[in-house]
């Protein structure tokens, strides 16, 4: 019997030494030495110090910053381990909320956010994905249009000409990946750093 459990106890080992340690050091190596930035989660400095990753949205909440898309993350309730609470872009706990079409929780949260969109902004249609969280809840990203709409807000809030903030949009407007993927995008993180910056000067 040892015979037989022999070759497959050497072979076990071996899988396991070749795809769970060399494949994965190897993979990572490489990642490490022709992508570093993005191996090393693509993060975003200012002034030397981390301020986040372009890869996760951060919750901004501020008249005078943009918004990014809505989040369902969640987190574990301090206060009753069995119960959760809103916890925006919540890395640890990347998710979306699981509500369907049908479901009166989610209709009565996009008409909450509508509602409020419609006030700030009356004169414009309320882009989507500024009512609608993505699958992750992580999204650093909104449309140009959403970007757009948010302008008359932050620009009254910074006290600064509606047009230079379009074209600060206009700017930071990232194309499609390789001209065929995805769609058109703005980064909110970047955008507000950007907007930092034209606030100093």
């Amino acid at each position: 019997m040892l015979n037989q459990l022999r070759p497959a106890l050497v072979l076990l080992v071996a899988l396991t030494a070749a795809t769970g340690l060399a494949y994965p050091l190897a993979v990572t190596g490489i990642a490490g030495a022709v992508f570093p930035a993005k191996a090393a989660g693509s993060l975003i400095l200012r002034d030397g110090r981390v301020v986040g990753s372009s890869l996760i949205g951060q919750s901004f909440t501020g008249a005078g910053y943009f918004h990014g898309r809505p989040s369902a993350t969640t987190a574990a309730d301090p206060a009753d381990a069995t119960r959760t609470v809103p916890a925006p872009y919540n890395a640890a706990n990347s998710m979306g909320s699981n509500l369907g079409p049908t479901s009166a929780a989610l209709a009565e949260r996009v008409k909450g956010g509508l509602d409020a969109l419609k006030a700030e902004n009356p004169n414009a249609p309320v882009p989507v994905d500024l009512v609608t969280a993505s699958g992750s809840g992580l999204d650093p990203d909104i449309s140009p249009d959403a970007a757009l709409f948010q302008v008359p807000r932050v620009a009254k809030a910074r006290n600064l000409p509606e047009d230079r903030l379009r074209d600060l949009v206009t700017a930071n407007v990232e194309g499609r990946t390789v001209g065929l993927l995805g769609e058109p995008r703005v980064n909110v993180l970047a955008l507000n750093l950007a907007l930092d910056d034209l606030a100093k000067h």
